[in-house]
Order: C-alpha cells, then sequence, then structure tokens
C-alpha cells in the first residue's frame, strides 16, 4: 500500500520517497485516514513502529492545504527535550517541500529564542509540557488560531507526572479542536485521560497491549554487581555490537560506567538529566553519527530518542518496573531492523526479572558469556519454568520462535515496523576467523 492510498499529497510524498520510505506501517495505515477527516484518535502501538509518522504526515498535509494564520495552528506536546526535537526533526524532513513554520519549546535552554518564534508565528509548535506552561504563564502563548493538539507518549508523561500541567494546557485549548493522543500502551490511566481530553475518538491499537517489539532477541546474564563493568566490557570487545545502547539505573551509574568503558578503550557518550542540553544533543550526535559506538543512557532516552541503526541495547541494571523493560528495548529493531536485548541480572534483581516474565507470560532466554570468567550468582529458575543461567545450548525458555534470516540486515523501506528474530540458548562466542560466531546472534549486516 502506497502513501498516496492514504490521502497524502505529492509534495509530502514526495519527501516520503527522499527519506527512503515505500510504504506505511500499520499504525500509519490505520491512523492516518482517520486523522485526516478531523477525527480524535487514540494511537496505541509498541515503540518503534512509526507513531511519529503516524500524527506528523496527516497534520502537515492539513495544515498546508490552509494558510497560515498568526498564532499556531497545531500543538505537539512530548515528554522530554529529546523527544520534541526528534519530532521537529520529523516534521522538517516529511515537511522539507511545505512552507510551514516550526518551532521547539523545552527547558535547559534560553527562553528568548522560543519567545521570539511564537511572536514571529507557527504552524506546529512542539514542547515539553514544563516549559510550555512557563510561557503560558507569562502570556507569551496564544492558542486563539489551535486547531489540533496531539499529546504524544501519554503514557509517559503521565509516569513522569506530568497530568497535572497537561490539563493545564488542554484547559487553555479552543474547545473545537481535534485531539490526537498516541501510547505505547493503553492502561486504565490512558483510558481515563482520553475520557476527559477526547470526544468519540478512534481507537487504533496495533498488536498486543504493553507486550516488547517482536523484532528484538532478548537474552539474559546472571552476573554479580560487582562483574557487571567487565563483563559489558568483554561485550563489547565483540565488533558485531555496532552501536549500542546502555541503561543505568542513575545518573551517576551512567558516569562512572562511561568513565570504565572510556578507561578500557570504547568510545561513548552519556546522556542524563544533569546533562545541559548542550551537551545532550552533542551526545546524540556523536552516537547518531558513529563517532561513538556506545551511549550510556538513564531512562530519560527510554522513549526520548529516535535513532534508526541501533543494533544493541544492554540493560546493565535491569529495570524494576515491566514498562521500562519494554520502552528501553524498543530503541532497537526500529525501521524494520532486527534488534538485541541483552539484560544483566544480578542476584538482588531475579525478582524484577521474574516480574518481567510474568508480565510476558513468558521465559526469556538465559545464556553466559564466552570465555568470562567471574564470581556471579547464576540466576535460579525463572518463574515460567525457565533453567539456570549456564544451561546447555538450546536448553530453557526461550521468547522468539523462528530464525533470523543470514546477516540480519536492517532496512529502511518504512518509517517504522519490524521483521520477525529468533533466539536461542547457549552462549555468546566472541568473533573468530572470517568474522564469524558459533552460537548466539548471527552477525548484523546493512540490507
Amino acid at each position: 500500500m502506497p502513501f498516496t492510498t492514504l490521502g497524502l499529497g505529492l509534495k509530502i510524498t514526495t519527501a516520503l520517497k527522499e527519506q527512503g520510505y515505500v510504504e506505511p506501517t500499520p499504525i500509519q495505515a490505520k491512523a492516518i485516514p482517520v486523522i485526516l477527516e478531523g477525527r480524535d484518535i487514540i494511537g496505541v502501538a509498541q515503540t518503534g513502529t512509526g507513531k511519529t509518522a503516524a500524527f506528523v504526515l496527516p497534520l502537515l498535509e492539513r495544515l498546508s492545504a490552509a494558510p497560515s494564520q498568526k498564532h499556531m495552528r497545531a500543538l505537539v506536546v512530548a515528554p522530554t527535550r529529546e523527544l520534541v526535537a526528534q519530532i521537529e526533526e520529523n516534521i522538517r524532513a516529511y515537511g522539507r517541500h511545505l512552507h510551514l513554520r516550526y518551532a521547539t519549546i523545552f527547558g535547559g535552554v534560553g527562553e528568548g529564542p522560543q519567545i521570539q518564534a511564537l511572536r514571529r508565528g507557527v504552524d506546529i509548535a512542539v514542547a515539553t509540557p514544563g516549559r510550555l506552561l512557563d510561557l503560558m504563564q507569562q502570556r507569551h502563548v496564544n492558542f486563539a488560531d489551535l486547531q489540533v493538539i496531539v499529546l504524544d507518549e501519554a503514557d509517559r508523561m503521565l509516569d513522569m507526572g506530568f497530568l497535572p500541567p497537561i490539563r493545564k494546557i488542554v484547559a487553555a485549548t479552543p474547545k473545537l479542536r481535534q485531539t490526537l493522543l498516541f501510547s505505547a500502551t493503553l492502561s486504565k490511566e490512558i483510558e481515563a485521560v482520553a475520557k476527559e481530553f477526547l470526544k468519540t475518538p478512534v481507537l487504533v491499537e496495533i498488536g498486543a497491549r504493553s507486550t516488547p517489539v517482536e523484532a528484538v532477541a532478548q537474552w539474559v546474564v546472571g552476573v554479580s554487581q560487582a562483574a557487571k563493568v567487565p563483563a559489558l566490557v568483554h561485550l563489547l570487545k565483540d565488533a558485531a555490537l555496532e552501536s549500542v545502547l546502555v541503561f543505568s539505573r542513575t545518573k551517576h551509574g551512567a558516569d562512572r560506567i562511561a568513565r570504565k568503558l572510556e578507561d578500557a578503550g570504547i568510545r561513548c557518550a552519556t546522556l542524563h538529566s544533569n546533562r545541559t542540553q548542550g551537551q545532550r544533543i552533542l551526545a546524540l550526535k556523536r552516537f547518531k553519527s558513529g563517532d561513538v559506538r556506545c551511549l550510556v543512557a538513564t531512562d530519560i532516552a527510554a522513549r526520548g530518542i529516535d535513532v534508526d541503526g541501533i543494533s544493541h541495547v544492554i540493560n546493565y541494571d535491569f529495570p524494576p518496573q515491566p514498562e521500562d523493560y519494554v520502552h528501553r528495548i524498543g530503541r532497537t529493531a526500529r525501521a524494520q531492523a532486527i534488534g538485541d536485548a541483552i539484560s544483566f541480572v544480578s542476584h538482588d534483581e531475579m525478582d524484577d526479572l521474574r516480574r518481567l516474565e510474568r508480565f510476558l507470560g513468558r521465559g526469556i532466554t538465559r545464556r553466559k558469556l564466552e570465555g568470562f570468567v567471574a564470581n556471579t550468582p547464576h540466576p535460579s529458575p525463572s518463574a515460567t519454568g525457565g533453567k539456570p543461567h549456564g544451561a546447555a545450548s538450546g536448553d530453557g525458555p526461550t521468547s522468539h520462535s523462528g530464525n533470523r534470516p543470514p546477516g540480519g540486515g536492517r532496512s529502511h523501506a518504512r518509517p517504522g515496523g519490524h521483521r520477525p528474530a529468533a533466539a536461542g540458548g547457549g552462549s555468546w562466542r566472541p568473533r573468530g576467523p572470517g568474522g564469524q560466531r558459533s552460537g548466539g546472534p548471527p552477525r548484523r549486516g546493512q540490507a
């Protein structure tokens, strides 16, 4: 199904072709026509399935069909600065042949340029709730011409405590508006928010609720807290880990991990809330460009970055909440790519692992790191009947079925989407002669 069948004009479909996109993802195919009709929508899909384009494309189409007004005509609210910046990148890429004005509004930088942009007039503003509310209270924001408001990553905004400012923002917008709510999960809280803000919305739900992207091969390594840094260094010696996002539970932990990796000769960058906006932008730029192959981040990056080509996510600290695990591993397997999620689990994190497996309704494969020796307690059998860490190749529960194609290449045929991946038991073995491994995930390639 080409994008032209969804009601998008030539200028937008041309920009999509220039970006290498051929056909829409399921969430885009279902959501775009509904949004173009002017109806409210609840869009629910897993991380990495193209939700951003699902609302950006019809938004651009609608706004380009009518003349600009003095004040903003569309507002996108997102939870983090990184996500705001990347939504704007997508808007500029897909709207490159349109004559529309855009602005970003977020904290960590001076208010002056943002205020000036609002005074000059914008068609689309992309904002975090805190800074937007600050500017509203200073009377720099005018919603008189607002037609559409988008609440992106709504579940994450609720998790971060943004419901009170969102209520104030929505209350200040015109009652006759279109409201779009997008989320990776559809919880009772999200349903309550939708009932409060939306009018007779259409529900577009792709895939099972709260489940990880199926293109991600997931496996667990039992390792003590003291051995996690050596285990991470050991893993990163394998060149197959081309672009790696490492999750730390704390900001100070992320800095410590990065220092240890740099000491081991592994170039990396860090991303967390103690970094200035300039430092965060630079870290993402270096990671995207390949200047560094490893980005160490806290959960601020779980939904705050959109980087195609991340080959591996490593949970250095296992997340206590299953939903956080889902969002973390969703950073890989984007744009029809195959991804791997590796989780270090110490003895005191076993309860979190069992909780996740109950949430998923299945076990996660246990593996050991070939050639790595450490005094580490092995994870006990999972709540779903898995065997202990260190079991022979092929033993224990697996999270996926099917076989990964040789080379496991990445493709950018659609702005989002995925392919099935395989997972198995056994060991991660370093690359042998000819660049091949026996056992473990196959070598990654470029489509």
